[in-house]
């Protein structure tokens, strides 16, 4: 149990992180490409899960930044121990997946990964808008393939590594036709089996050809009715888009509800430029991709409210968490569990921090 003095310790030590990532961390990683700060983030967190010594130090960083008292959630058939993950997109090979947990983070999505190794679009193919407090990204599904995925997560769980739930998006490769998509998905399920604690069917990616297409009501039905089936007892959870229309949401609801589907994430990126800064809107404009970040917070919620208003299902919010205050926002419109990405690039490690205070007790 925390003592008065850990727990001061704790505000302190908070207080220094946010203070260093602002102000040394932050303006550094703006200096580089923002893939390779990406990339070079990735590759950290799965130094710091090699080894019990590193492991320990991830874990003392954790805990150094962590959370007051958690409130863990059963939900899927597991426990979370809070409501606070890190989305799909972050880690898309694995790499770390020993090391989020100690970090601070309640669960990982995974991927999103493909049955064969793709190395994505052409760069440049990610891009910050920092008075938008957003992300451009235009990445393309590249990823070392599922098979490299699934040999990451068996070693991690051989070894007693992997200490938060673990979901795993998956997705077709952009040379598969979209009529063939179906075939993708199975493979990337039958790969995982046993690895994942759920599997988050990705049909709203901007960023490969025909992929949203997947989302009109009969590919949909008919790709997560076989997903659903040949994954057994692993909850299939399905991430929409921000920008369908209310009744295409509902629609995209019913058939997932009618397909038998365990969950709901709401919300990819987005192909909406409206909501960025004046100032950045002609490079927004400019630079085709997904946009994330705070473009999307009020979206994210309006779609979680309309998502919790259709269904009783698990609900995961995803889209515009900058604060702790927004992610207990997507939980008051609905949200179940929440996940983060493009925020941490601005407000750095302390947002899972402050989320999940923001988040434990809630519901």
């Amino acid at each position: 149990m925390d003592t008065s003095l850990d727990r001061q310790g704790r505000v302190l030590t908070r207080a220094a992180v946010e203070a260093a990532y602002r102000h040394v961390a932050r303006p550094l990683l703006f200096r580089v490409d923002p893939e390779v700060a990406h990339h070079g983030t990735v590759v950290a967190a799965e130094l710091l899960g090699r080894t019990p010594t590193t492991r320990a130090l991830a874990s003392m960083v954790g805990y150094a930044v962590g959370a007051g008292t958690l409130s863990p959630v059963e939900l899927l058939g597991m426990r979370f121990p809070h409501r606070v993950g890190l989305a799909a997109g972050m880690d898309k090979d694995g790499r770390a997946a020993a090391t989020w947990g100690a970090l601070g983070f309640g669960h990982v999505e995974l991927g999103t990964v493909t049955p064969r190794p793709q190395g994505g679009n052409p760069r440049p193919r990610l891009f910050r808008l920092p008075q938008s407090q957003a992300v451009i990204n235009r990445m393309g599904f590249n990823n070392a393939g599922v098979q490299a995925m699934a040999g990451r997560l068996r070693s991690a769980r051989d070894q007693g590594l992997v200490a938060i739930p673990v979901g795993v998006s998956i997705g077709k490769n952009r040379d598969t036709p979209v009529e063939d998509a179906v075939t993708d998905y199975l493979t990337c399920v039958r790969v995982l089996d046993g690895l994942a604690d759920y599997l988050a069917v990705n049909v709203s990616s901007p960023n490969t050809p025909g992929l949203r297409s997947l989302q009109d009501a009969e590919p949909l039905g008919e790709l997560l009715r076989a997903v659903v089936r040949a994954a057994g007892d692993t909850p299939v959870l399905v991430k929409l888009a921000p920008d369908l229309s209310h009744a295409a949401l509902d629609e995209a609801l019913d058939v997932s509800l009618a397909a038998g589907v365990s969950g709901i994430i709401a919300i990819n990126t987005t192909l909406e430029r409206s909501s960025v800064a004046p100032e950045e809107a002609v490079l927004a404009q400019a630079q085709a991709g997904g946009l994330s970040g705070g473009p999307l917070t009020f979206r994210a919620r309006e779609v979680v409210r309309q998502v919790r208003a259709r269904t009783d299902l698990p609900v995961i919010g995803v889209g515009g968490v900058l604060t702790g205050s927004d992610a207990a926002a997507l939980v008051e419109a609905g949200a179940d569990l929440v996940q983060l990405y493009s925020g941490l690039v601005y407000a750095g490690p302390t947002l899972v921090t402050d989320a999940t205070d923001a988040t434990s007790g809630s519901g």
